[in-house]
C-alpha cells in the first residue's frame, strides 16, 4: 500500500511541476529582493504563508521565531529550490556619462540554485518549555546581466544575501509563545554603476522578534517583527577625479512587520487554511529608499491532509506594486553616471501576482517527510521615465525532513542502551 501511495505521489508530482514549467504566464521572482519563505519545502507550496504555523522547519526560521517552539523532538531539514527569472529592459534614453544608448535586451544572468538548511531542538527534558533552532538561510537576492548588448555599456547588477541565523521558541504559557532570533548575514554586490563599480562582500547582524497565540484548539494568530539589516560596501564605486576617487555604497534590507493567522476547523481537521500580512518599510531602508515606496503583501494558503498523511498545498500572494513615481538624483549616497530611473529598471519590484501548489508525504520512511513544491510570477510590466522593464519567473523544489523523539518532548536525555 505505501508503495503504492508513494508512486502515486510521484506522478502526481512531476506532471504538477511539468505543468508549472511549461507554463507562459505563471513566472515569477521574490518580493523586492526579499524571498520571504517563498522557496522552503512547505511554505513554497503555500505562497509563503508562515507567520502563525508553519509546515517546516526553515519557515519557522525565516519569518516568525515564536513558532519554533512548535517544533517537538528533534528535526533536521534540508532544502533546494531552482530559481528561472526572465528580466528584459527597453531602453529609450542615452545617458553620456555612462556612455549608454538606446537598447532593448533580455538578462543573461542564469538561473539561481538556492538552498536552505533548519535544525530545531525543544528543551522540554531539562524542564525549559522551549525550542531551539538554527539555519543556513537564502535571505535575499535579485540580479541581472545585459553585458551582451553593446549598447548598454556592460550594464550588470547583482545582490546575493547568505544567513546564519539562531534563535529560540519560548511557551509562556499553553497559549501564548515569544521567540527571538539573531542573524548574521553576509552580503554580496556588484555592478549597478557601469564600468566604475566592483564586487564588494560585507555583513552585519539582524534580530527577529515575534509571538503566536492559540486563540482557540483551531485557531492561531501570530505576529513579529525584523528590524532592518545595514550594509556598507567599502570602496565600492571609484570616480575619475583628483582626491580619493573611491566612495562606498550603503544599503539596507527594511523593518519588516507581519501578522497571519491559521485556522484547521474545517474537514475535521484536515484543511489548514493560512493568511499572512507583511509591511516591507522599504523607505526607511538605504539605497532602496531612492527606488521604492513601502511596500504591503498578502500572503494566503491551504494544506489538505489525506488520511494517508499526503498534504496538497496551495498558495497565492499578492504584493503591491513599489516602484517610486518621482525619484532623487542619488541612490545610496552616490550620484550614478546612468540615472536612478536607469537603475530602477535593475531592480524590479513591479509584479503583483504569484501562485504555488505543492505536495508533501509524510513518513515516507519512517521518521522522513518529503515536500514538493512549485510556483511562479505572473508577468508584468513598468516604465521609469525612458526606460521599461518587465518581470516573470517560475522556481521548483524540493525539502527532506528527519524527524527525531528522543532527546527532547519531555523524554530523558538518555541513550536506548548504555
Amino acid at each position: 500500500m505505501k508503495r503504492l501511495i508513494f508512486r502515486s505521489v510521484l506522478s502526481v508530482a512531476i506532471a504538477f511541476l511539468l505543468v508549472v514549467c511549461t507554463s507562459e504566464k505563471t513566472h515569477a521572482q521574490a518580493v523586492g529582493v526579499l524571498l520571504q519563505n517563498n522557496l522552503m519545502p512547505a511554505s513554497g507550496g503555500m505562497g509563503g504563508a508562515s507567520i502563525a504555523r508553519p509546515q517546516d522547519v526553515q519557515s519557522a526560521l525565516g519569518a516568525n521565531p515564536a513558532t519554533l517552539s512548535q517544533r517537538k523532538g528533534t528535526q533536521f531539514s534540508f532544502s533546494g529550490a531552482w530559481v528561472e527569472p526572465t528580466i528584459t529592459i527597453d531602453n529609450d534614453a542615452t545617458l553620456p556619462l555612462a556612455n549608454i544608448t538606446p537598447f532593448e535586451a533580455k538578462s543573461k544572468r542564469p538561473g539561481s540554485l538556492v538552498g536552505n538548511i533548519g535544525l530545531t531542538q525543544d528543551i522540554t527534558a531539562l524542564g525549559v518549555p522551549a525550542t531551539l533552532g538554527m539555519g543556513l538561510l537564502t535571505s535575499s537576492g535579485l540580479g541581472v546581466n545585459y553585458r551582451d548588448a553593446i549598447e548598454s555599456n556592460g550594464t550588470s547588477a547583482e545582490l546575493a544575501i547568505l544567513a546564519t541565523a539562531m534563535g529560540a521558541g519560548v511557551e509562556l504559557t499553553d497559549r501564548l509563545s515569544i521567540g527571538v532570533e539573531a542573524v548574521v548575514a553576509t552580503a554580496n554586490m556588484d555592478g549597478i554603476f557601469t564600468g566604475v563599480s566592483s564586487a564588494t562582500p560585507d555583513y552585519n547582524l539582524r534580530a527577529m522578534l515575534g509571538f503566536t497565540y492559540e486563540l482557540t484548539e483551531a485557531t492561531t494568530v501570530g505576529g513579529f517583527w525584523h528590524t532592518q539589516q545595514k550594509h556598507t560596501f567599502d570602496d565600492f564605486v571609484r570616480f575619475l577625479g583628483p582626491g580619493n576617487p573611491f566612495q562606498d555604497l550603503s544599503i539596507a534590507l527594511p523593518n519588516v512587520y507581519g501578522l497571519g493567522i491559521a485556522n484547521n476547523a474545517l474537514v475535521d481537521g484536515r484543511l489548514l487554511l493560512a493568511l499572512d500580512l507583511n509591511y516591507f518599510a522599504w523607505s526607511e531602508a538605504d539605497f532602496f529608499r531612492a527606488i521604492w515606496d513601502d511596500q504591503f503583501t498578502i500572503q494566503a494558503g491551504l494544506q489538505y491532509t489525506t488520511c494517508q498523511g499526503i498534504h496538497y498545498r496551495l498558495g497565492y500572494t499578492y504584493a503591491e506594486d513599489a516602484s517610486r513615481d518621482v525619484v532623487t538624483g542619488s541612490i545610496g549616497g552616490i550620484s550614478p553616471q546612468s540615472s536612478v530611473d536607469y537603475i530602477q529598471a535593475l531592480f524590479p519590484n513591479f509584479s503583483e501576482h504569484r501562485i504555488s501548489g505543492g505536495i508533501g508525504v509524510k513518513d515516507i520512511l519512517p521518521g522522513v517527510d518529503l515536500d514538493l513544491f512549485a510556483g511562479g510570477m505572473f508577468n508584468d510590466t513598468h516604465r521609469f521615465n525612458q526606460t521599461a522593464a518587465s518581470a516573470e519567473s517560475y522556481w521548483v523544489g524540493f525539502g527532506t525532513t528527519w524527524r527525531f523523539g528522543r532527546g527532547g518532548c519531555k523524554h530523558l536525555c538518555v541513550p536506548e542502551r548504555w
